[in-house]
């Protein structure tokens, strides 16, 4: 065989080869899955009492998550409120939960059994220190409910340490100058109605469904608390630097109110979870959080103040690594 032709043969072979390999790389790219792999398994919530916000919110939530996120399954689990969420949490019962930055501080600065692991998702909406009488009561100020039957939340609620904060820097010692009563906001409005109850403290988002119906079913009234009591819990130390004088506007429970702006404190609801959660879940989680803003809004008022543009600020938690992919890719 001449050797031109030879050289024409092996050209020929190799730009078949070439052609075939290009067509594999087509096959290739075309089967091969695009971006990180889809998210899947099972997850716990821990959420809070059943007719607080943290559980409305979190049913809202599963279900704006089962759209995003089809393959992961979502299981809600009631709690007493922040602080057992967040043992919750860190001791792996919960894969992800919601707590005020109060409780969080609070649980580092006790160095409670795996502090170190949890980790910040998004700042959500604040909650607002409530403080109810009945409409004819003589108590006026904090200080005024000495010696009355008190309701301060549920062991291991962020009510419970909030209310006794609030009480402490009013001047008052929870367990010898009040007779305090451990309750959630699914029973403390009736006490209070059926005249068990004195007054009683709630911490939640505005308006919370069970201090609305009971304001608009009996004579009740919401106490002010002034930023004299705020700037006296600054001074208690670092886990208190996380509250804020803060407004009730007039017309979150109207008749509570007499149509008055009332004057209150309040502190940044977090959503947790720990270091070692799959980036990839937190990112979906995170970006579904932020996506269903104004869908869960519309059911439950607080979830419209969540807020791109706030979210990334966790502290007093470092932020997880797929909570800081999501910010990242919706950047400016």
């Amino acid at each position: 065989m001449p050797a031109s032709l030879s050289r024409a043969v092996r050209r020929r072979v190799l730009v078949v080869v070439a052609a075939l390999l290009a067509v594999c790389g087509v096959l290739v790219w075309w089967l091969m899955p695009f971006g990180s792999p889809v998210p899947s398994g099972s997850v716990t919530f821990s959420t809070g009492v059943p007719t607080g916000v943290y559980q409305r919110y979190g049913k809202l939530l599963d279900q704006a998550l089962a759209q995003d996120l089809p393959e992961v399954s979502i299981t809600l689990k009631d709690s007493e409120g922040s602080q057992q969420n967040l043992a919750r949490v860190a001791s792996g019962e919960a894969d992800f939960t919601i707590a005020t930055a109060d409780a969080v501080a609070q649980y580092q600065r006790e160095r409670r059994p795996g502090f170190e692991r949890l980790r910040g998702c998004a700042r959500l909406y604040d909650d607002y220190v409530q403080l109810l009488v009945r409409k004819g009561s003589s108590v006026q100020k904090v200080q005024d409910l000495r010696g009355l039957r008190v309701g301060v939340g549920q062991d291991g609620s962020g009510v419970r340490l909030i209310a006794d904060r609030v009480l402490a820097a009013a001047g008052l010692t929870p367990v010898r100058d009040i007779k305090a009563v451990s309750a959630g906001i699914d029973t403390m409005p009736e006490l209070l109605e059926r005249g068990r109850l004195d007054a009683f403290f709630w911490s939640g988002g505005l308006p919370t469904h069970a201090v609305q119906t009971l304001s608009e079913r009996s004579e009740v009234r919401l106490l002010p608390l002034d930023s004299t009591l705020v700037d006296r819990l600054h001074d208690v130390g670092d886990s208190t630097r996380h509250y804020r004088s803060a407004v009730i506007p007039a017309d979150a429970y109207a008749k509570a109110q007499d149509g008055q702006p009332i004057e209150t404190l309040a502190v940044a609801n977090l959503l947790v979870t720990t270091e070692e959660a799959d980036a990839g879940l937190v990112e979906g989680f995170t970006r579904t959080v932020i996506r269903s803003r104004d869908r869960i809004g519309s059911q439950v008022h607080p979830a419209q103040l969540v807020d791109l543009r706030t979210a990334v600020y966790t502290d007093p938690l470092a932020l997880h690594d797929g909570a800081r992919r999501y910010y990242r890719s919706v950047k400016p």
